[in-house]
């Protein structure tokens, strides 16, 4: 019995609904945030400052003619700054709805596009490339990528109902990409164009885009990359160096017969932090494009596993992000950001072990590179944006994974129920 009071009784609290539990959740957007990928996210960012700290220090201090505190870590210091700005303007790309952006992403892309014609007349040549801005320090073929994803996911949801005819579909898309493909093909960036083309085709099926097409897609991607192996020296050479790499490993570049050695004297565990040998021997940029060989000496084969486990966790928290979507734009979002970045770092991996030839592709997170290290958090962002937004009861009907691969063929039978007879029914 409850206890009077006056002449009614005391209410008792009633627990929270579900649907209660719900919109409170949806009032307080910060507490759905992906706890896991923020969690992992974090870990990668403190890793990749400790590990470009090890392999950058006494690289600075070499080339460094003034041996002030700067100039000794300079390297270490600009991660630092970059990582501060992107941090600060992180909330923003995750608290603004992605649907209020879409005014936005067609002059982002138009300035995107001038910023890379700037770079072929203005920008900083380096290794018979010109990428940089601002005495090299900001390359637009980063954001390039990035703005890439945005605009091509924002165009196949708003083309969605014409995407199975060629003239509405697949060609558009192809002039997309190709505008944007062309000017980095000048500076050059072979891995760049690659990498756009790839996350765009990716985008195209996941859309729902005509099989046809795909493979009309596809066979244009590897026709190019044919293109540029032919007639490039730059191209050719690389392919030649990974196939008589893989034939003998002597023969590789010298950058991956370098990392080899890094990863052989790693062993299981590593020779602990700041001991690589390898980084203070003649191993090319050991803080950007060979960080991961850092790794693999300093922390073994234990290490790199870890490693490479962290962009998995990355690669199901976005995926999973990318299923709960409350729509086929935010759904497409998330998928694209997840597979650029995951894609970026496996492809580094292999890169500098010889499983493919050298491209120069940034570890997202460890490698140094203010440019990549922004855009690879704003990548996130965009990710957390979509989940926010999530409903996690809605009923999925357009399941993105099962367009891979669907499951439920293999239990079919198993869900159909038979027919019983009753109980002393003749047959």
């Amino acid at each position: 019995m409850l206890p009077k009071m006056g002449h009614g009784f005391v209410k008792e609290t009633p627990p929270p609904t579900p649907n209660r539990l719900r919109q409170w959740l949806q009032r307080n957007a910060l507490l759905r945030l992906d706890l896991p990928l923020i969690l992992v996210c974090a870990a990668l960012l403190l890793f990749g400052l400790m590990m470009i700290y090890s392999a950058s220090a006494e690289l600075s201090f070499y080339y460094s003619a003034t041996r002030d505190l700067f100039a000794i870590y300079g390297i270490f210091l600009r991660q630092v700054l970059a990582l501060m700005v992107a941090l600060a303007a992180a909330p923003v790309v995750v608290l603004v709805d992605y649907h209020a952006w879409k005014p936005f992403v067609l002059p982002a892309a138009i300035l995107v596009i001038l910023m890379l014609l700037l770079v072929l007349f203005i920008g900083e040549s380096r290794f018979g490339a010109r990428r940089g801005l601002l005495g090299g320090s900001y390359q637009p073929a980063e954001l390039a990528k990035l703005i890439t994803v945005i605009y091509v996911a924002f165009w196949l949801d708003g083309k969605k109902e014409t995407l199975q005819e060629i003239t509405f579909g697949l060609i558009p898309l192809v002039l997309i990409l190709g505008i944007m493909s062309a000017f980095i093909l000048l500076q050059p960036d072979y891995s760049a164009v690659l990498t756009i083309l790839a996350i765009g085709g990716m985008l195209f099926f996941l859309a729902g885009g005509d099989w046809k097409q795909i493979l009309l897609f596809i066979l244009s991607v590897f026709s190019l990359g044919v293109l540029i192996i032919l007639l490039t020296e730059t191209g050719r050479n690389r392919v030649m160096n990974w196939i008589q790499g893989i034939s003998d490993p002597t023969l590789a570049p010298y950058q991956v017969q370098r990392a080899l050695e890094a990863f052989y004297k790693g062993g299981l565990f590593g020779v602990g932090l700041g001991n690589s040998v390898t980084k203070s021997t003649g191993l090319p940029t050991p803080q950007s494009d060979s960080i991961f060989a850092i790794v693999g000496e300093e922390f073994g084969l234990v290490g790199t596993t870890l490693l490479i486990g962290l962009y998995l966790v990355i690669l199901w928290r976005g995926l999973a992000i990318s299923q709960r979507a409350p729509d086929s734009l935010g759904a497409l979002l998330a998928a694209g950001m997840t597979s650029w970045i995951v894609m970026e770092a496996l492809i580094n991996m292999a890169q500098i072990v010889n499983l493919i030839p050298f491209t120069g592709n940034a570890l997202p997170f460890i490698s140094a590179g203010g440019s990549n290290l922004v855009v690879s958090i704003f990548a996130i962002a965009t990710i957390l944006n979509v989940g926010i937004r999530s409903d996690s009861s809605k009923e999925l009907q357009d399941d993105l994974l099962s367009k891979v691969v669907n499951l439920r063929r293999w239990d079919r039978r198993w869900r159909l129920p038979r027919s019983r007879r009753a109980p002393g029914a003749k047959r």
